[in-house]
């Protein structure tokens, strides 16, 4: 299978970027491509003797689409960006899944109108694997559509659906919306119409689910706008940081506190394990003809390897050709015109 990496976008582009590239073909006997600057790329390789495992093909590009710059500007002014040219690889068929750390506005503009969505999708967004101790859960959307309609959040609903029950193996997956309270009058117009529609939908919905009950794990799949999701998600994260940050420093005050972190000291490990974005890899842009996998943007090397990981899986499990069926044969929603 073939994976085409933006080797330049991320907090860390291009070592990690091209670390985790070098790891992943290594492990998962896959065919990387990177995008970006030739010379430095090879100088990385050669100086990380990152040739060991295996080869990396590249695609010379001169230009990088930052954080900063306007995401329509990947079609014009950045269309010779390594972003842009790993899309490209995509949407010629040189390349069956694509993965970077970049610009989200970016990444949805490449997948929307370069890669093309699915035919009836509204919108694709991004959904995400978040780690918690029951179980973990798929929050969608993180961050693509700050505004949305009540039919749209319906299809992210079927959308997370069917890659929960064939990515993650879950058997009828409980499908929740993100709101103010439980009961089904609860939230603004968006929610409230969005429930609606959700109960028709052909899904396991389970109703609404209030913010605090998102880190238990409550239920499969949590369903919100992007502007609503990518604040949950940064929240979640910026929690469990603080929370790992403030044990530390409680096992640092004293020598019978450093004593008893030294017990324990395997079980908190594995906890932190248990709670590392970097383990899940990525955010798949649901709603997209092929493979689209957004990195986070301070993916380290280990990261990389499991967004290029999940790429893989969610290639070979088939879920684009079924959320295109699941949308065509179960959905009462009109098709829009591409």
């Amino acid at each position: 299978m073939r994976v085409v990496v933006d080797a330049y976008g991320g907090d860390h582009a291009p070592l990690e970027i091209i670390k985790g590239a070098a790891l992943a073909s290594n492990e998962l006997q896959t065919e990387i491509t990177l995008t970006g600057d030739q010379e430095e790329i090879k100088q990385i390789i050669a100086e990380q003797n990152l040739s060991f495992y295996g080869e990396l093909k590249i695609v010379p590009a001169n230009d990088v689409i930052s954080m900063h710059d306007e995401p329509t500007s990947l079609l014009k002014a950045h269309a010779e960006s390594s972003m842009a040219l790993a899309f490209k690889e995509l949407a010629e068929d040189r390349a069956e899944a694509f993965v970077s750390a970049g610009s989200t506005g970016a990444i949805v503009v490449g997948g929307t109108l370069l890669v093309k969505r699915i035919k009836g999708v509204k919108r694709p967004a991004l959904a995400s694997m978040i780690p918690a101790p029951q179980k973990s859960y798929m929050l969608m959307d993180m961050g693509a559509n700050a505004d949305c309609r009540p039919e749209m959040l319906k299809q992210f609903g079927v959308m997370a659906s069917v890659y929960l029950e064939n990515v993650e193996g879950r058997k009828d997956p409980e499908i929740g919306l993100l709101n103010i309270g439980t009961e089904d009058t609860k939230g603004g117009e968006l929610q409230k119409q969005a429930y609606a529609l959700l109960q028709e939908a052909p899904i396991h919905f389970v109703g609404n689910i209030e913010s605090r009950e998102m880190p238990k794990g409550v239920c499969d799949g949590i369903i919100t706008d992007g502007f609503t999701g990518n604040i949950a998600l940064k929240l979640v994260e910026g929690s469990a940081s603080t929370l790992f940050g403030l044990i530390k420093q409680v096992f640092y005050q004293s020598l019978p506190n450093k004593l008893a972190a030294l017990v324990i000291k395997k079980d908190l490990m594995g906890l932190k394990k248990m709670m590392d974005s970097s383990e899940v890899g990525g955010a798949p842009l649901l709603g997209v003809r092929k493979t689209v996998i957004k990195a986070h943007g301070s993916s380290d090397a280990k990261a990389i390897k499991n967004a290029i990981r999940q790429a893989v899986k969610f290639t070979e499990t088939g879920v684009i050709e079924k959320i295109t069926s699941a949308l065509a044969e179960k959905t009462e929603e009109a098709v829009e015109n591409e």
